[in-house]
């Protein structure tokens, strides 16, 4: 078997890629739902739109990008979740998803009724999560692949909304409320 080196804009690599996607999707749906129902039973409403967020900032920031891993967002995650400890841990070098992560919640949280131990729980989940749907592998980008397949599968006005936006948009939560990213 011989490997083609095809570059990013390779006409040839898009309908595979998005085939795949939305291949994944679907089992990512699965998944999903079985997740947010534990969300839901864990802490309502304002757990599910704290992972939603999750999803939403991950797509918009990784959507045009084919070169996207797990891995990067697991390292965010875990980032964001050391930033929210009670315990003060200085910040090293973040990965610039990390940054973009750090800032959204930030901003999220801001003058908002949300307890930082439900968003620790939220995230300690949703790593979990993440890791779990992603596998093994280390330069896995399933998860990636299956937020991205699902959302442009099952709610393709989402997809199409948060691939228009530019880094200052509106963000609309479940919940109706507008959020500045």
């Amino acid at each position: 078997m011989a490997a083609i080196a095809c570059p990013p804009e390779c006409v040839y690599l898009e309908p595979n890629v998005e085939y795949q996607q939305k291949r994944i999707g679907e089992h990512f749906e699965h998944d999903r739902q079985i997740f947010y129902r534990e969300l839901l039973a864990f802490g309502g409403e304002k757990a599910a739109e704290a992972f939603y967020f999750l999803e939403v900032i991950t797509f918009k920031y990784f959507h045009h990008r084919h070169d996207g891993q797990d891995g990067e967002i697991i390292a965010a995650v875990q980032a964001l979740r050391h930033s929210f400890s009670p315990l003060h841990v200085p910040d090293t070098m973040l990965p610039a998803f990390a940054e973009t992560l750090k800032k959204e919640y930030t901003a999220l949280l801001d003058g908002r009724d949300i307890d930082t131990q439900v968003i620790n729980e939220v995230l300690d989940r949703g790593l979990q999560f993440i890791k779990r749907f992603s596998g093994e592998n280390f330069r896995s980008n399933r998860f990636l692949s299956g937020l991205t397949g699902f959302l442009k599968s099952r709610h393709p006005d989402v997809a199409e909304q948060l691939m228009q936006l530019r880094s200052d948009s509106h963000i609309l939560l479940p919940s109706g409320t507008k959020f500045e990213g």
